[in-house]
């Protein structure tokens, strides 16, 4: 069961949630140069947001991406820094908060997705708070 306050509060438990981006991108970064190109990103985005891969929507993916990269690539390189996936993953986290609304949806979440990790947060908190 997710909510947005669940998602909300892992993304304000700044300690936490930078320490999942840095996992996250380092995960994403597989050659180690600082930097996710496209198809770095393609490659591992769908894991961290519990999204399908469906080939049937290439199109509309590949939209996706093309308004990623002008919106995230402040430099305009064709590359995603740190930073520019840090903003990337807030804005994304936050939009799926809102989305989601005050009331519990119950969805399947892949193991090492941000929603699992928002999840992970809460019943932490929940342990520690008992």
């Amino acid at each position: 069961m997710v909510n947005s306050s669940m998602v909300m509060g892992f993304i304000q438990d700044k300690n936490k949630f930078n320490n999942c981006i840095n996992e996250c991108f380092e995960m994403l970064d597989i050659d180690g140069n600082g930097m996710l190109s496209r198809e770095l990103l393609y490659g591992g985005l769908h894991k961290l947001l519990s999204l399908e891969n469906n080939t049937n929507q290439e199109e509309e993916i590949n939209n996706l991406y093309e308004v990623i990269f002008k919106r995230f690539d402040k430099d305009e390189k064709g590359l995603i820094d740190q930073m520019e996936f840090e903003s990337l993953i807030r804005e994304l986290m936050l939009a799926m908060a809102h989305g989601i609304g005050d009331l519990p949806v119950l969805v399947a979440l892949k193991e090492h997705s941000l929603l699992m990790k928002a999840t992970q947060h809460e019943v932490a908190s929940l342990k520690e708070g008992s």
